[in-house]
């Protein structure tokens, strides 16, 4: 009977993270990428995060506007919510990545239950993305 509040204990502060990841077929044709500012996205680091993780699969990037995403072959959409537990933190995400108006890859980022009881939920953007876009590009960095 003892074990049933341990179980119950152990279920809650798992990890809580959900990520689904359609992964691009060939990183390696891939120079430059547009990142489309999303000026609804209020997590502050999000951007720096994401010309980071492109970076150390040697894709430059270049943050522009929507008019701007129409000028450029390769164009990384974006957007991501925050929640607040004693203070702000990532609790979900997606990038979908486009050449030429068709998608090559998708990446989703989640806290289930915007991540309970779990201390991970306070981990900073860079800890919570880069496995992400590590995987969206094929993965580790260089």
């Amino acid at each position: 009977m003892k074990s049933v509040p341990a179980a119950s204990c152990a279920l809650l502060l798992a990890a809580c993270t959900s990520t689904n990841v359609r992964p691009v077929e060939s990183v390696a044709n891939i120079k430059e990428v547009c990142i489309q500012n999303n000026p609804a996205v209020i997590v502050d680091d999000f951007v720096p995060v994401l010309r980071d993780g492109f970076d150390r699969h040697g894709i430059a990037t270049t943050v522009v506007d929507a008019d701007g995403a129409k000028q450029c072959p390769v164009t990384l959409t974006y957007t991501a919510l925050r929640s607040w537990d004693f203070k702000p933190y990532l609790s979900h995400a997606e990038l979908r990545l486009w050449r030429e108006g068709r998608q090559i890859g998708a990446a989703d980022y989640h806290l289930r239950g915007k991540g309970g009881f779990a201390l991970t939920k306070w981990q900073g953007t860079k800890a919570k993305m880069d496995p992400v876009i590590d995987e969206l590009l094929g993965g580790t960095g260089s």
